[in-house]
C-alpha cells in the first residue's frame, strides 16, 4: 500500500484522483485545499488529513517522512498555473507526481523539471487519460498498421458548456488556465499527435474567451479543429437530450466513438503508473508546445480550410 497526498482537493477533477487511489488499494493520508468544501473525501479517505495552508501541509509531510512513514506520491488537481510549483514541491518531498493536465502551460518548465527530476531521483507522471481509452488505442493500432503514406483527413469538435461563473474563476484567466484550447483542448491534441505524429503546419482561425479554432497539419493527418464553452453552438439534437456537452472525431468521414468508457480511466492512469509504466514528461512535450503556440497565435479570420463551426456568430463576454 503506497501512501498519497492530493493539492487540489476541492474541484472537479479531484474525486476521480482519490477513486483511482482507493480503487488501486492505495492510501490518501493528507490532503491540501485553500477551499474547505471537501465534505467528498469522506466517502473514500474520511481518515485523511486535510490542509487549507500550504505552509502546514508542507510541515505534515515533513513530519510523515521523518516518522519513516512518508509520502509515496504527491497527485496535483491545482490550477494549471500551480502546477509548475506543486510539482517541484513533490519531487523535493522525494515522492513520485501524478499530475493533471496540462502538465504546465510553456514548454520550457518540461525542460526545468526533468533536471529536478534527475537531481531528486524522482518521476513525474501526466495524466493523458485518452491514450488508454479503448476506441483510442483501436484507432492508434489501425493508422500505425495502414499505409505508411496515408494522409488522414480529421474534424476534431469539443463542446463542454461552462456557466457564467466560468469567467469569474482561474479557468477565465488565460495567464492562469493558457485558454480554451489549453484548457480544454490539450489531452486531444495529445492524442492526435500520438496517432498521427508531431505537427508541421498549426494555423488558428479564432481565440476568443469561449471558442478556439484551427487547422493543424500533422505527419499522417490534416485536423480541422474547433473547441467551445459556449452552450449555444451544441447542436439542437443533443440539447434537445438534456446534454451540455459534445464531442466528435470523424477520420475520413467516419465517426470515431468514444462518448463513452471515460469513468474508469483515471483509476487504468494509476494502475498503469503503479505497475512501473505510466506518461512522463517526454511524452507531454508535443501537445504542451502546441497549445502554447496556439496562444500565442495571431487569428487570420476564415480562411483556408477552416472548420464548419468556425463560421458561428462569435458570443460576447457575458462581463463586458
Amino acid at each position: 500500500m503506497k501512501n498519497f497526498a492530493l493539492i487540489g482537493a476541492s474541484g472537479y477533477i479531484a474525486p476521480r484522483h482519490m477513486k483511482a487511489i482507493k480503487d488501486t488499494n492505495n492510501n490518501l493520508v493528507a490532503a491540501l485545499d485553500k477551499f474547505d468544501s471537501v465534505g467528498i473525501i469522506d466517502s473514500y479517505f474520511p481518515n485523511a488529513d486535510f490542509f487549507v495552508e500550504f505552509e502546514r501541509f508542507d510541515r505534515h509531510l515533513d513530519k510523515l517522512k521523518r516518522s519513516g512513514d512518508k509520502v509515496d506520491y504527491v497527485s496535483i488537481c491545482s490550477p494549471n498555473y500551480l502546477h509548475d510549483s506543486h510539482m517541484r514541491f513533490g519531487l523535493r518531498h522525494n515522492a513520485d507526481v501524478i499530475c493533471e493536465k496540462p502538465i504546465v502551460l510553456n514548454p520550457w518548465n518540461i525542460d526545468a523539471l526533468q533536471e529536478i527530476e534527475k537531481e531528486t531521483g524522482r518521476k513525474i507522471y501526466n495524466v493523458l487519460q485518452l491514450r488508454l481509452h479503448p476506441s483510442i488505442i483501436a484507432l492508434k493500432e489501425k493508422i500505425d498498421n495502414g499505409p505508411k503514406d496515408m494522409m488522414y483527413d480529421i474534424d476534431l469538435t469539443y463542446l463542454t458548456s461552462r456557466g457564467n461563473w466560468y469567467y469569474t474563476s482561474w479557468k477565465g484567466d488565460i495567464e492562469k488556465s493558457g485558454g480554451i484550447a489549453t484548457n480544454i483542448g490539450v489531452h486531444f491534441y495529445d492524442m492526435l499527435t500520438w496517432i498521427f505524429g508531431g505537427p508541421k503546419n498549426n494555423t488558428v482561425h479564432i481565440h476568443t474567451h469561449d471558442r478556439a479554432s484551427g487547422y493543424l497539419e500533422l505527419e499522417k493527418a490534416r485536423v480541422r479543429w474547433f473547441l467551445s464553452i459556449n452552450y449555444d453552438v451544441i447542436p439542437e439534437n443533443i440539447k434537445a437530450e438534456g446534454k451540455r456537452t459534445f464531442r466528435s472525431i470523424t477520420v475520413d468521414g467516419k465517426e470515431i466513438e468514444f462518448s463513452t468508457g471515460f469513468t474508469d480511466l483515471h483509476t487504468e492512469t494509476y494502475n498503469d503508473i503503479l505497475s512501473g509504466k505510466g506518461f512522463g514528461l517526454e511524452d507531454t512535450k508535443t501537445a504542451i508546445q502546441l497549445v502554447h503556440d496556439i496562444r500565442h497565435a495571431s487569428p487570420i479570420g476564415l480562411k483556408g480550410d477552416y472548420h464548419p463551426m468556425a463560421k458561428l456568430p462569435l458570443a460576447d463576454h457575458p462581463f463586458k
